[in-house]
């Protein structure tokens, strides 16, 4: 009877072999289940940015909240990553040694809870290993937001100090407005970097050395504060918020060729510089250094009220971010750039980018008439929408001045980036494709060009493989096809090894031209568990590092007919209708 249905069936019998062997090679599950395997991020990417030019540079951010740092190239590619242990990731930059160093948060601080805290900061090599740390972190001080790395390789960092109740009203602050749990005055920390875990703090400067108030004569700093915008109004603030998070200072810079220090604050709404050339004892008095004046305020901009030489139509910064001299070498050198978030600007809320020429000569010092504000009046360039209310970002956020004149621009809440030239025209746009479960913000961005000493070995070299694709359960004796790809910088042809974890290898494969993908196929031998992993050289013989491995398991062979394969088949629908053809 059987031989009667198949001789009858003979031909759809074939044509169903043949359409199972077809399915049986091509719906193969891939990497964690799909049925076709991942690509690249690369395409995730495609949708979050839109260049018109390719262009040798490189941007590096960490979106908030997060342990990992991103540098991405002109197209969007991700070429390179670091992981951190830790959260957070505010400031981020890639040191001329090539080495990255970011700031992060160690834990919970029960005394300092407040945006911007970190509490340490980690060096990482460009293989992502751990090679310096540090923390500044207890219930009387904690490192917050933003850090500088000086020429001699030492470390400027933003710090809390905490400040009780009775500190506060003794040094002249209306009680009125005083948190019952005391306030957070900032200050400076110049670390010296000492072996893989351990700095020596070599300098400070604490702006509760340069307090005035007018409340109370009794009290400590008494004195008029429009005679003395060197100083500090221990009673200016926000009284809608009277917060301990008093100044909120959330950006450092520094300037070599003055030897000063310029702060963005946020709760007063101005930048404040101040002389570095001082000694600990120094800054905390009001002569001596470089100007003469100690650790007293060189200059002020943004809200004059702050010192009583305005009103509320002088004010021109609101809830700033990442204030800095614009660098040599750059169209502006020694401007001042800053991004101007516009949090509770009269009107409506929107952020602009805003240049400006401080009133300074040649040595570093600042000219105030007397009885006024400090200059300048206006901005020399500024950049904000066409709508101003198409950018706005309440909070974090930077900016940065690039060779070519163009300003690169990190709207940080809603992590997207852009650049734009002088005449305010969009040529460079990206957002931010990882977030976290609420935001997607990034505190700031920055770009490095090709020819950046810390860019040598992504120069150089391939990138760091993709980790291998291909099956993870796999059977002895029967061979298997893994891919993978990279990039080279400088688009030279490369050749990929495979290592098989079993002793053995691919031999070196190619040439294929950057980011084309490579197939590696193996034969496992005996069963267990492999780590397949790979690297690349490129047609200069500048090797990459290895790829991160894939762990393949190799199970004993089991009986082709099982009870599995058969529920996997009774599945597709498809199955059932091509036997149906039999009956």
């Amino acid at each position: 009877m059987c031989y009667i249905i198949i001789k009858k069936n003979r031909k759809k019998i074939i044509v169903i072999i043949l359409i199972l062997f077809f399915l049986g090679t091509v719906i193969t599950p891939g990497i964690n289940g799909n049925i076709f395997p991942l690509k690249s991020r690369f395409l995730m990417d495609k949708e979050n940015f839109i260049s018109p030019f390719e262009s040798n540079a490189y941007t590096l951010f960490s979106p908030e909240y997060s342990g990992i740092t991103y540098l991405i190239d002109m197209e969007g590619r991700v070429v390179h990553t670091w992981e951190s242990d830790y959260i957070q990731g505010l400031a981020v930059y890639l040191l001329e040694d090539g080495k990255l160093i970011r700031n992060c948060l160690p834990g919970i601080n029960p005394t300092f809870m407040s945006g911007g805290i970190t509490g340490r900061v980690e060096i990482h090599d460009w293989y992502g290993n751990l090679i310096w740390e540090f923390e500044y972190f207890s219930d009387k001080n904690c490192l917050h937001h933003d850090y500088e790395v000086l020429p001699n390789g030492n470390i400027l960092m933003i710090a809390w100090e905490y400040k009780t109740l009775e500190d506060a009203i003794i040094s002249g602050r209306n009680p009125n407005f005083l948190p019952s749990d005391g306030i957070w005055p900032a200050h400076i920390i110049e670390v010296k970097p000492i072996g893989p875990s351990s700095g020596e703090i070599v300098w400070e400067w604490h702006a509760w050395d340069h307090l005035i108030q007018e409340y109370d004569p009794s009290k400590e700093n008494y004195g008029i504060v429009k005679d003395h915008p060197e100083l500090i109004d221990i009673n200016f603030l926000d009284e809608r918020n009277p917060d301990r998070d008093w100044l909120h200072c959330n950006s450092i810079d520094y300037n070599e060729e003055f030897d000063q220090i310029i702060l963005s604050v946020h709760k007063f709404n101005e930048i404040w510089i101040i002389d570095h050339s001082t000694t600990t004892e120094e800054a905390a008095g009001h002569t001596d250094g470089n100007s003469g004046k100690g650790g007293d305020l060189l200059y002020r901009w943004g809200n004059p009220q702050t010192y009583k030489a305005g009103d509320e139509s002088s004010q021109k910064l609101f809830g700033q971010h990442d204030a800095q001299w614009i660098q040599p070498g750059c169209p502006g050198q020694g401007n001042i750039l800053v991004f101007n978030n516009g949090l509770n600007r009269p009107g409506i809320d929107y952020s602009s980018v805003v240049e400006f020429v401080p009133p300074v000569d040649y040595y570093g010092n600042y000219f105030l008439e007397p009885g006024t504000a400090y200059g300048p009046e206006e901005s020399i360039w500024k950049y904000y929408a066409e709508d101003p209310i198409d950018f706005f970002s309440p909070r974090v956020s930077g900016v940065q001045r690039l060779p070519d004149g163009n300003t690169l621009i990190c709207e940080g809440q809603s992590g997207h980036f852009f650049e734009v030239t002088l005449e305010k025209e969009i040529v460079w746009e990206y957002t931010n494709p990882y977030p976290n479960q609420v935001f997607n913000d990034v505190f700031k961005i920055r770009r490095y060009q090709s020819n950046y000493k810390g860019l040598d070995i992504l120069n150089n070299a391939p990138i760091k493989p993709k980790t291998p694709e291909g099956p993870s359960e796999i059977k002895k004796g029967i061979k298997y096809y893994y891919s993978s790809s990279t990039m080279d910088p400088q688009d030279d042809e490369i050749y990929y090894l495979f290592d098989w974890g079993d002793g053995t290898d691919s031999g070196w494969l190619g040439p294929y031209n950057s980011s084309v993908e490579v197939y590696g196929f193996h034969a496992w031998k005996e069963t267990g568990k492999y780590e397949i992993k790979l690297k690349a050289v490129d047609i200069n013989n500048y090797e990459s590092e290895w790829s991160d491995s894939f762990l393949v398991t190799i199970s004993r062979n089991k009986p082709i007919f099982n009870f599995q394969f058969f529920r996997f088949l009774t599945r597709l629908s498809i199955i059932e209708r091509l036997f149906n053809l039999l009956t």
